[in-house]
């Protein structure tokens, strides 16, 4: 109202013509005023899409009584152990040299334990198809073996008895005894008493140990074959340091000069060198012929590739 009234006093004095002019621009005010803003509406963003969370299935608690079918035991991985041990498991380890049967009772259960060599995990699936066809109306076939060098294919399996009481205590033997490259099967005709938790883990234990016991369990060595040329005066000295650090001649050839082959752990190589060389005044010529494994098995050398 306040500018209409200021308006009309303007207006007074005015033109018909200016008059008009300016009532239209006053009712074009007026009309803004009074009419609310279209406002457009805003831009619809498209719903951004939610993937669904990744789905992580379920994984179901096993109650004690249900057994997995098999245990995989967790190792070290070979560039997390330490230098010194990669090294010792490089240069000597124990194994099986030839396998043998085992068997206890326990409250009329019986438990035969059979240990065999073995140098890939096929061979300990293929030995375990044996056993189970051998003992095809056995209640229980379990069994552990460990693979390689560094335990690279560790497993276990207590096949039917109760979680932890079979396989594991098994693989415990094993470990325990630091041997490689071996399977065993222990074979339970059941009795008809129950043994408790307790008295099978002791069971297992106790066979496996039995089974250990009847088989040939030797030291592998990793050798360097040393060939020593030498005149007649360097030998005696030469078979001197070999009978002294007891390292196994695994030839000799006698002609104008003598030649030895001389197996020597390769943690000696260098030690042995130097012996022979300051013993025979550098009149004497080494040269390192290849490597093996070997060990001494009834007083005799055997060598082996791995």
């Amino acid at each position: 109202r306040t500018i209409r009234w200021k308006s009309i006093r303007l207006m007074k004095g005015l033109s018909m013509y200016h008059r008009l002019r300016i009532r239209m621009k006053i009712i074009t005010v007026m009309i803004m005023e009074t009419t609310p803003e279209k406002t457009t509406p805003e831009e619809t963003m498209p719903a951004e899409e939610t993937t669904p969370e990744e789905i992580i299935p379920v994984v179901e608690t096993i109650p004690e009584e249900t057994i997995p079918e098999e245990t995989t035991v967790a190792v070290i991985p070979a560039e997390e152990m330490t230098v010194e041990t990669q090294k010792n498991k490089l240069t000597e380890y124990k194994t099986i040299y030839e396998g043998g049967i085992g068997e206890i009772t326990e409250k009329k259960s019986r438990f035969i334990a059979t240990v065999r060599p073995i140098e890939t995990e096929e061979d300990a699936l293929a030995f375990l198809e044996e056993m189970k066809k051998k003992y095809w109306d056995a209640r229980h076939n379990c069994y552990a073996y460990s693979v390689g060098t560094n335990r690279e294919f560790t497993r276990c399996s207590d096949d039917g008895e109760p979680s932890g009481t079979a396989g594991r205590p098994m693989l415990d033997v094993i470990l325990g005894e630091e041997i490689y490259n071996v399977a065993v099967v222990v074979t339970r005709y059941f009795g008809g008493v129950l043994l408790g938790t307790g008295g099978l883990v002791r069971a297992y234990s106790k066979a496996v140990q039995e089974g250990l016991a009847a088989s040939t369990v030797i030291l592998k060595q990793k050798g360097i074959v040393l060939q020593i040329t030498t005149d007649y005066t360097g030998i005696g000295k030469i078979q001197y340091i070999a009978g002294e650090r007891s390292l196994p001649i695994l030839d000799s050839e006698y002609t104008d000069r003598v030649v030895l082959k001389l197996l020597v752990p390769v943690q000696e190589i260098g030690s042995v060198e130097n012996a022979i060389t300051e013993g025979t005044n550098g009149r004497a010529q080494l040269e390192q012929d290849g490597e093996c494994y070997y060990s001494v098995i009834d007083g005799e050398v055997q060598t082996f590739d791995h």
